[in-house]
């Protein structure tokens, strides 16, 4: 029998990652995959990162993984999303080229120290009391480890729904996983089952490109590796366009035959993801409802149209779709459909994403009850590492909520378990202020390097910067100046005679590094990456210090009482979906709230600063 320290059961996103993971931190690992040729296949939209997303990508590039890289390598459009809000809120997102992407992770993989590529289907595990101690693979062939890590994304148990047809499968074209899934089921886990969807695709050639609104990328990309210094691809627009009251009718006479309202489908999907069905359903008022249409690739002929996720029969699609700007004549090359798989409760897991009833038995991806790529390549990392640390006879690790939003997920899945497919939001952290994407590898590098997982070359290119970070962070505080020079050089502040550090200047909301420059030429010889990176701390200084003292505050708070009368939907920034599970809930105390499905800890201190008015207008 084959034995290795790790093994990993998936070739997606988590799994990749987790292979990668476990390699770099010298452990014997297997990649067990049904085809090869699969690896870093991107089963959905051809994007990665967003709000939230981006922070994720950028913290598993800080940990040398290899989303970040791959991401810029097949990058045809870079978007920084909330450009016009603070660096805390902003998130990296770039539409890659299916084929490049799929190419750079077969590439990094191949290249990959520790790491073999297997070619079979799990078809269970091996068990040894309560611990896994490998699998079986095609039915009778066993492979041997100290630590399994298993990420089958849609594929366990999955189930394709088109309209009133549906089969086994993990994504369209590819088989399901079942036999493992049985064995699971017999396990006794806490299981259950979750769906997703994807939309039409649709031939580019096919589509009135000149009636369409274009969606150009950014002039100066942020790029998603910190490794990355340049453009990579040919760079693409997208373009948008909107159903319509038509597209509409089509869908709402057509309801019945959906997949998803015709009661095929037991599982719940993501609802910040919503099929055209959802959509039409749910915002009954709404008279259209935005698509972006993202090429696959810079040589590929299918459209991913953003937006019409759909169940329906092909017909229906054809239908409703070709009532839409710009796609009256397009051409569905491959019918949207609903996919249906099992779960098991992340509650069930550790911090270090071990499965609690299993020794040696890690989860990753989808089958923890999340959806993305970037959720699942970050679950995939942390699993990884824990496994090789598992193999060698080391103690797990994990991150918090303080230090990262991979700490924030894994938490959030662990203790509160899901209803729905977990998506990242920068909502929910409390520590957002903190954790930007900008500075990922600062939170986080340092520690990769501590646990083993960082590469020479990442690590020689954190500490140059970390360095010329430190040297220009001295330079700015050593420097200061009078107030008679800064209104000299056109600044507005007061005349109190004290003198101000240019660090603290570069705080001040109109002042950036050309200011500093002009106010003292040497500062133009600080690298741009380094004047980007600490004009975006400084812009957060004071806020920092502002949310700690909040934080604090909830902490101390959490058994105070909800007065009866507060009005939820009157608290300004809470949406209006956990309003409403206030209003139903009616919690107690504060603590009440906080477990509350959903709930993040933003919204609670949103909501402990609304009881502190309530209470002081009952005073009055």
């Amino acid at each position: 029998m084959k034995q290795y320290d790790v093994i990993v059961v998936g070739g997606g996103h988590a799994g990749v990652e987790a292979a990668l993971a476990a390699g770099r931190m010298g452990a014997a690992t297997a990649l067990v995959t049904f085809r090869k040729d699969d690896l870093g296949v991107m089963s959905c939209n051809p994007a990665f990162g967003g709000l939230g997303k981006g922070h994720l990508v950028r913290e598993i590039d800080a940990l040398d993984g290899a989303m970040g890289l791959a991401a810029d390598h097949a990058a045809i459009q870079y978007r920084l999303l909330n450009r016009s809000k603070g660096p805390a809120v902003q998130g990296p997102r770039v539409q890659a080229d299916r084929a490049r992407y799929h190419a750079a992770i077969g590439s990094i993989v191949a290249k990959a120290e520790n790491v073999t590529v297997v070619e079979a289907e799990a078809t269970a595990l091996e068990l040894t009391g309560d611990t896994v101690t490998g699998i079986q693979v095609n039915g009778n062939t066993k492979l041997g480890a100290r630590a399994v890590v298993l990420t089958t994304g849609t594929f366990l148990g999955g189930k394709v729904f088109i309209g009133n047809e549906s089969y086994p499968a993990g994504r369209m074209g590819n088989a399901a996983s079942t036999v493992l899934a049985e064995q699971l089921r017999g396990l006794d886990l806490p299981m259950g089952r979750l769906k997703t969807g994807t939309p039409p695709r649709l031939r580019r050639s096919s589509i009135d490109w000149a009636a369409l609104d274009q969606q150009p990328g950014d002039d100066l990309p942020e790029y998603m590796s910190f490794l990355t210094d340049r453009t990579i691809a040919p760079q693409l627009s997208c373009a948008i366009t909107h159903t319509n009251p038509e597209t509409h009718d089509i869908v709402r006479a057509n309801l019945d035959r959906s997949a998803m309202y015709g009661g095929q489908i037991e599982g719940v999907g993501p609802r910040y993801c919503p099929s055209i069905e959802d959509k039409i359903t749910r915002f009954a008022d709404k008279q259209s409802h935005q698509i972006f249409l993202e090429p696959e690739g810079v040589d590929d002929d299918i459209v991913y149209p953003n937006g019409i996720s759909t169940s329906l029969p092909v017909d229906v699609q054809t239908s409703y779709v070709r009532t839409i700007k710009g796609l009256e004549a397009a051409e569905i090359t491959q019918p949207g459909y609903a996919i249906e798989y099992d779960y098991i409760d992340p509650r069930a897991l550790t911090l270090s994403l071990r499965l609690s009833a299993l020794n040696g038995f890690f989860l990753a991806g989808q089958i923890n009850g999340t959806t993305g790529y970037e959720e699942a390549g970050a679950q995939g990392l942390i699993a990884g590492l824990n496994a090789a640390r598992h193999a060698m006879g080391d103690n797990p690790i994990s991150l918090s909520r303080s230090d990262s939003y991979i700490g924030v997920m894994i938490d959030d899945l662990t203790s509160r378990g899901v209803s729905e497919p977990y998506r990242m939001f920068t909502s929910r952290a409390e520590y957002r202020l903190s954790l930007r994407a900008d500075n990922a590898d600062q939170r986080l590098t340092s520690l990769g390097m501590e646990w083993g997982c960082v590469g020479l070359s990442r690590r020689e290119a954190f500490l140059t910067k970390s360095e010329a970070l430190s040297a220009a962070r001295d330079a700015l505080g050593k420097k200061s100046f009078t107030p008679a020079q800064l209104k000299a050089a056109g600044l507005k502040v007061s005349d109190d005679g004290a003198r101000r550090s240019a660090l603290v200047l570069l705080g001040l909301p109109d002042v950036d590094f050309d200011t500093l420059v002009k106010l003292h030429p040497d500062f133009k010889a600080i690298e741009p990456c380094v004047q980007a990176q600490l004009s975006k701390e400084m812009v957060y200084a004071s806020y920092l210090r502002r949310q700690e003292a909040q934080i604090s505050a909830l902490r101390a708070d959490e058994g105070r009482s909800i007065p009866t009368g507060v009005e939820y939907h009157s608290i300004n920034g809470l949406s209006r979906e956990l309003a409403s599970k206030l209003v139903a809930a009616q919690p107690k105390t504060l603590a009440q709230a906080a477990r509350i499905d959903g709930m993040t800890p933003a919204a609670l201190v949103l909501l402990l600063a609304q009881v502190h008015k309530h209470d002081k207008r009952a005073q009055a």
